[in-house]
């Protein structure tokens, strides 16, 4: 009577399994995930690349700061971690917005003056606040500050754990949705429908297409690379500190090592005696 009530658990459990693991298959079909790139600051010792995050930074101020804000400060882009801009440039940059300064002249009028390296890059001038953005477009677009971070898709069982083990992680998640989200436009009679995109439909038509931007620096000016070179940036921006983490992290782990090998041998001295 018990075996045939294990055999019956048994067969329960693996019907379950195999359901929900063609359930999941299905919407795989149906929703597919975006494909994995290759990222220069990946892994344990990867860095940013500062000549693809000053493209990604030309391609947001040209493109994507359209209808996008994105709230950091100018100085920041002098990180040397980071795009590596010059301060003599980004004072530069900065001075080609106008700003409205948070306190009032001696008239008590709020004005506008040029920026400095110490103010936030302005929103978009045609949407200076959320409301105005979705009484036009229907919704606010997104701040592209933390974008990177906020993107999220699901790997199930067992990538999950496995993303989490070193020289297995799996830390930019959000560079490949961004990257697969401007790729994803195949449907050229359907503006707003996108490969990658949860349900497929998108708010935001194709946003960029090749020869948009001109690099500077000789890049072919292609989709393929500006979908990279943005989501580099905007990985950046989302955490700007990653390398000096994993520089830390480095530090401390040879630190523990250090320290596993000299308590190792600080037990074999004192319990010597006693064997």
């Amino acid at each position: 009577m018990i075996r045939l009530r294990f055999s019956a658990l048994a067969l329960a459990a693996a019907t379950l399994v195999l359901s929900s693991g063609f359930a999941l298959a299905q919407s795989d079909a149906e929703q597919p995930n975006p494909p994995r790139q290759s990222w220069s600051f990946s892994g344990m010792f990867g860095i940013y690349d500062k000549g693809q995050l000053q493209r990604g930074f030309q391609v947001y101020k040209e493109v994507c700061s359209t209808c996008h804000a994105l709230s950091i400060p100018f100085r920041t882009l002098a990180d040397p971690d980071g795009p590596g801009f010059s301060e003599d440039q980004v004072r530069t940059l900065a001075a080609t917005y106008q700003i409205t300064n948070a306190e009032p002249n001696e008239k008590g009028e709020i004005f506008k003056r040029p920026g400095t390296p110490a103010d936030n890059i302005p929103r978009p001038e045609a949407y200076p606040n959320d409301q105005a953005a979705a009484a036009t477009l229907g919704k606010a677009p997104p701040d592209m500050a933390l974008l990177a971070k906020a993107l999220k898709f699901e790997r199930g069982f067992p990538w999950f754990i496995l993303d989490g083990l070193p020289g297995l992680e799996y830390q930019e998640m959000g560079a490949d949705v961004i990257h697969g989200i401007l790729n994803g436009y195949t449907k050229p009679d359907d503006l707003q429908w996108n490969l990658y995109y949860p349900g497929h439909k998108i708010a935001m038509p194709q946003p960029i297409t090749d020869g948009a931007v001109a690099y500077k620096d000789g890049t072919q000016p292609t989709l393929e690379n500006y979908s990279k070179d943005v989501a580099a940036f905007l990985s950046w921006a989302a955490e700007p500190n990653l390398p000096e983490r994993k520089r830390i992290g480095l530090r401390v782990l040879i630190f523990l090592l250090v320290f596993a090998v000299l308590l190792y041998f600080v037990k074999k001295r004192i319990w010597e005696s006693a064997h």
